[in-house]
């Protein structure tokens, strides 16, 4: 399986209504690609407190790395990304993202 992690440092004006919009959005996503096994997404609770900015985040597992990107190339994840890069702080630059393969 693979483990897609996204997190984001949101400008501030982005109120945590609209991120639980974007969230939402995002989950939707999973219905349309069969490859996606589970997302989960939040804010931060870290007691280290070493997030640097990126305080929002989700994590979506997939079958294979076929799946991670047929979630790549669809049209409403490409459409959403582009809005979180619109509400990250510097565009792509305040989003990182880190997949990773692991045994189930």
């Amino acid at each position: 399986m693979i483990r897609h992690i996204v997190l984001i440092k949101f400008k501030p004006e982005i109120t945590e209504d609209r991120v639980k919009e974007l969230f939402e959005e995002l989950a939707s996503v999973q219905s349309q690609l069969p490859g996606m096994r589970a997302i989960s997404s939040g804010l931060s609770e870290s007691p280290e407190k070493m997030e640097r900015g990126f305080m929002h985040g989700f994590v979506a597992d997939f079958a294979d790395w076929d799946a991670l990107e047929a979630y790549q190339d669809n049209a409403d994840h490409q459409t959403l990304g582009a809005k979180l890069t619109e509400a990250a702080v510097g565009g792509k630059d305040g989003i990182l993202c880190f997949d990773y393969e692991f045994e189930a």
